[in-house]
């Protein structure tokens, strides 16, 4: 009769009601839904959702809940099925955080789960206000540094306030050595535990602001895939012929087979370099060539059956040995040498040639030499004659001075008696 019904009391939802009207048909029947469902924080950034049993359920029923948490109305495929009466999840303080469950009946047919029941977990604080790229790296398995940048609708003033919490500690700490840089904000605080200790707690991070017009958020890290060693320290090198052993010291902070290094080198002389991994502290290198200098450095990453992070450290400092072929002095030697070698040359040409003049010195020309003694004579009688021709008529001028000189003082002579009588 309820199948007949069914179908005519709900024309319009003709394909609901024949799913209903088939279930009733076969005997099903739906579940009543969870009670009471709530929430409370444990830590900072955890919560625990809490409901009660639905009533009036069969004890042939293998009663289980299925959950699940939607984000700002997108569902995020973590659904759960547990008989427990709780779940513990992250929190998500900058986001709207809807939390369902329902009750069903495992590997029964003739039950159908029940309706969903939920509840939601608002954010606070005015949107575009939360602190947003939040990073963390535990770095060297001593302290956590933090950084992130402030919301889009934040003042310049804004003051954010990092808590953390991980199984351990009783009470959330706060972090108390913060710094800014260029608008980036980031706070450091000590975060070890024992060397021998293999397994992490996840660390929860707060980060708000004590005004309630700030929107906090939250963060849940598992630390492992935060881990950046520590730079290897105290890089030694040593070559013996053609090999350069590497040494450099072992972490203090890791359990001993929890780093993997990789030695990078390269020669002087070349653009390319090489890399050695190692599970070891040191190296060796065979077939270098003794006459090229060497730079090497080295840098450690976790191992992965010890930690899942993928961070490296930074590089060491840059280590070298042997010597460099000074280019300049060979260039010098590519140039004086064939300049020598021709200097040398031409001296050693004028020098026998010389020294074949003294051994075998020319034979003079007989044409020569009689042309040149007649060609002496030539000349010096002509310059004979000459000497006769100026000196004759040199005489002839001092003899013609002379009378005239005479004649003078012959005519002054009476001149000078008649005066005198």
């Amino acid at each position: 009769m309820a199948f007949q019904g069914a179908p005519a009391r709900c024309r319009l939802l003709l394909a609901v009601c024949w799913v209903v009207a088939a279930g009733t048909a076969a005997g099903a029947k739906v579940l009543p839904p969870p009670s009471n469902l709530d929430y409370s924080f444990i830590q900072i950034c955890t919560l625990n959702w809490t409901w009660n049993p639905p009533q009036n359920v069969s004890s042939s029923c293998n009663l289980e809940y299925s959950s699940d948490i939607v984000i700002n109305e997108v569902p995020q495929d973590k659904t759960e099925w547990s008989k427990n009466l709780f779940r513990v999840t992250d929190a998500f303080l900058d986001e709207e955080m809807r939390f369902k469950v329902r009750s069903e009946c495992k590997h029964d047919n003739t039950s159908e789960p029940s309706p969903w029941v939920e509840t939601s977990l608002l954010p606070k604080g005015i949107p575009g206000t939360a602190a947003v790229d939040l990073s963390c790296v535990w770095h060297n398995l001593e302290y956590m540094a933090c950084t992130w940048r402030p919301g889009e609708n934040v003042s310049s003033d804004t003051n954010y306030t990092l808590f953390y919490w991980f199984d351990g500690l009783k009470n959330p700490k706060k972090c108390s050595n913060y710094s800014t840089d260029q608008g980036l904000f980031g706070c450091v605080f000590n975060f070890t535990f024992p060397k021998v200790t293999n397994t992490y707690p996840t660390i929860s991070i707060l980060i708000r602001d004590d005004s309630e017009e700030i929107r906090p958020v939250c963060a849940s890290k598992n630390p492992t895939t935060l881990v950046k060693p520590a730079t290897p320290s105290q890089v030694t090198l040593s070559k013996i012929n053609d090999k350069i052993d590497v040494k450099w010291s072992e972490s203090e902070t890791f359990p001993k087979g929890c780093l993997l290094y990789e030695v990078k080198y390269r020669n002087s002389d070349l653009d390319t370099g090489w890399i050695i991994p190692s599970e070891e502290n040191s190296v060796s290198i065979s077939g270098i060539d003794p006459n090229s200098k060497y730079i090497f450095k080295v840098k450690a990453k976790p191992k992965p059956d010890c930690y899942s992070s993928e961070f490296y450290s930074d590089w060491s400092e840059e280590k070298s040995i042997g010597e460099k072929r000074d280019s300049t002095i060979s260039l010098v030697l590519i140039i004086t040498i064939p300049l020598i070698v021709a200097v040398s040359t031409i001296i050693l040409l004028v020098y026998l040639k010389r020294l074949k003049i003294l051994i075998l010195p020319p034979i003079p020309d007989p044409r020569e030499i009689l042309k040149r003694m007649f060609g002496e004579q030539n000349e010096d009688s002509q310059s004979y004659a000459k000497d006769d021709s100026m000196n004759a008529y040199d005489k002839l001028i001092m003899e013609e001075e002379i009378h005239s000189l005479i004649l003078t003082e012959t005519s002054e002579t009476p001149n000078s008696e008649k005066e005198n009588r």
